[in-house]
This record gives structure tokens, C-alpha cells and sequence, in this order.
């Protein structure tokens, strides 16, 4: 039978049993799927984002099925960080999986503000900060496009926090280095990319937008080759680990994601048609290392030979 691949990886000083999370967004609060998903068998879980004060989201309908792919405006609807706190991190820590919050805001202090209110919790492993928010302090420039801006805010969250950060970027920019750069050196563990691509759908017989809030962010197999360009082009440019994600759906997408440079990857929009799809994308990860006879799930992050 041969050995079994070890599929456990190291992210920022975080061990992980499998290289496979569940993305923000796609996954509630963990706690929704324990019925049905072992969570202590995946690698981890990244919550919904999480802001100062809940938030209600935007008008429906916020979600439309695209060709391969979905459109989605929820608004990061979410409880707000200290109802969080109360009532859906103690339940997570019974298990013995890497936990992982997701943290947005449209102000540096907001951003500093709930990671303060998590600081003082036990139960998480990281923050990942999802800087494709507007800053509203700073006339609407988007964190996520500004690397001076990314800088500021990712250092202020640092010097507030003991946990090591991973910051989520956004592909709506046109270059991708100088912003791993500017996440890298102001203190991130981390970058996870990419987020969703802003995208619109049109019902023609209506002349109105499928979604209540008219654009939405696109996520999917759609955006995969995008995303793979985008994890290669971040993970040449960074020294610090790269978490791939962007329309992952088999075992095979993630090896693809880790062999562009990814050290681990987030599923998200799969967990939509499949809620078990991490557990099942982290076997067949282990069923395509084995038939490759690859030894380690690591031993795949950045073997991509590009030209000669």
C-alpha cells in the first residue's frame, strides 16, 4: 500500500493538518457545520468577516449562479465581533482545528478595534484581514489598491495584536507585488488572495441588475486561471507564505494553487453545491499525492517550471 503523503504544513508559525481551509464567507462561524463536516479533520476554517458593530448586509437578492461561477452581495452581513466573541468562539473551541478570523472595517481604528476584542479570547489561531473595504477616513481609496494605505493599516494591527496576521488582497488592481510588498513589510504573516473580481449580471428583459445591490464580487472555477496568475505572480514577490484560493473545486485545483506557490489554500464558493467539500478536496489531495508518489503536501509549494 505504500505510506499515506503527509498532507500537514506549517502557515505562519501555525501548524495545519491538511493545507486545506474553508474560506470567509462560505463557511458561517464553523459552528453551522458541525453536523455535518468533521471539523477537526480539515485543516481550518476561516470565519465570517467580522466588524465592530454587526451589520444587516445589502438588499436581496445578493446572490446569482454566473457561468462557472457565482455572483455574490451579501454585504459581510455578519453579528459583529462582540456577539461573536460571546456566543460562537466557545463552542469552537472544542475543536482542535485551526480557527481563523476574518476582520474588516472601513477605518484603521475599526479594523484595530476588533482585533482588540479578540486579543483578549482564546480559541483563535490568526487574523486574516480582508482589506477590499473603501477607506472611508481617506475619501473611498480602497485598502486593498493603495499599498501606502495597506501599509498603515496593516502595521497599526500588528502593533495591536499578538496572533500572526494574514491579509486578504483583492485582484481588482493592476499590479499585485507592490502590494504584497507593502503587506510583507509592515508585519503580515501572510497574504491570502485572491477575493472576489467585481463583476456585474444584467437581466436584459428588466434592464436591471440580477443583484439588489447591482455589482457583485464573482467567484468560482470562472476565476480560477486568474487566481493561479495572481498566487504565482504574489508568491515570487513575497517572503512570506502565500494561501491561494479562487474557484478551487477538486484535490487537483489545490495541488495546482501550492505547485504556483501557494503554501496552503481556502476553498469557498465549492462549499455552496457541496457543504463537504474542504474534507472532500483535502482526500482527493491525498489520493493525487499518492498516486504521484509525492511524500509531502509541502514538497508541491512553488515547483511550477515555467519556459525551459
Amino acid at each position: 500500500m505504500g505510506m499515506a503523503p503527509d498532507l500537514t504544513v506549517s502557515l505562519c508559525g501555525i501548524p495545519l493538518r491538511a493545507p486545506v481551509l474553508a474560506a470567509s464567507g462560505t463557511f458561517a462561524y464553523g459552528v453551522e457545520f458541525e453536523s455535518i463536516v468533521d471539523l477537526n479533520k480539515i485543516g481550518g476554517f476561516v470565519v465570517k468577516g467580522l466588524s465592530r458593530e454587526p451589520m444587516k448586509g445589502n438588499q436581496a437578492p445578493r446572490v446569482w449562479e454566473a457561468e462557472g461561477g457565482m455572483l455574490n452581495s451579501i454585504g459581510l452581513q455578519n453579528i459583529g465581533v462582540r456577539a461573536f466573541a460571546a456566543t460562537k468562539l466557545p463552542a469552537l473551541r472544542r475543536y482542535d482545528t485551526a480557527v481563523i478570523a476574518n476582520v474588516f472595517g472601513y477605518a484603521v481604528e475599526d479594523y484595530v478595534e476588533v482585533v482588540r476584542v479578540l486579543e483578549d479570547h482564546e480559541g483563535l489561531a490568526a487574523y486574516e484581514l480582508n482589506v477590499s473595504c473603501p477607506n472611508t477616513r481617506h475619501g473611498g481609496i480602497y485598502f486593498s489598491s493603495d499599498p501606502a494605505c495597506l501599509s498603515e493599516l496593516v502595521s497599526e494591527v500588528r502593533k495591536a495584536c499578538r496572533r500572526p496576521l494574514i491579509v486578504k488582497l483583492s485582484p481588482n488592481v493592476a499590479r499585485i507585488e507592490p502590494l504584497v510588498q507593502a503587506a510583507q513589510e509592515a508585519g503580515a504573516g501572510a497574504v491570502s488572495l485572491v477575493n472576489t473580481f467585481i463583476s456585474l449580471a444584467i437581466d436584459a428583459r428588466t434592464r436591471r441588475p440580477r443583484l439588489g445591490n447591482g455589482f457583485g464580487g464573482l467567484s468560482g472555477p470562472a476565476i480560477k486561471p486568474v487566481a493561479l496568475r495572481l498566487v504565482y505572480e504574489a508568491a515570487k514577490a513575497a517572503r512570506i507564505p502565500v494561501v491561494g484560493l479562487g474557484g478551487i473545486a477538486t484535490g487537483e485545483d489545490a495541488a495546482e494553487f501550492m505547485i504556483a506557490g501557494a503554501a496552503a489554500v481556502e476553498v469557498g464558493t465549492a462549499t455552496f453545491w457541496d457543504p463537504r467539500a474542504v474534507l472532500r478536496i483535502t482526500r482527493e489531495l491525498e489520493r493525487f499525492l499518492k498516486k504521484q508518489k509525492i511524500p509531502r503536501a509541502s514538497d508541491l509549494t512553488g515547483t511550477l517550471r515555467m519556459g525551459d
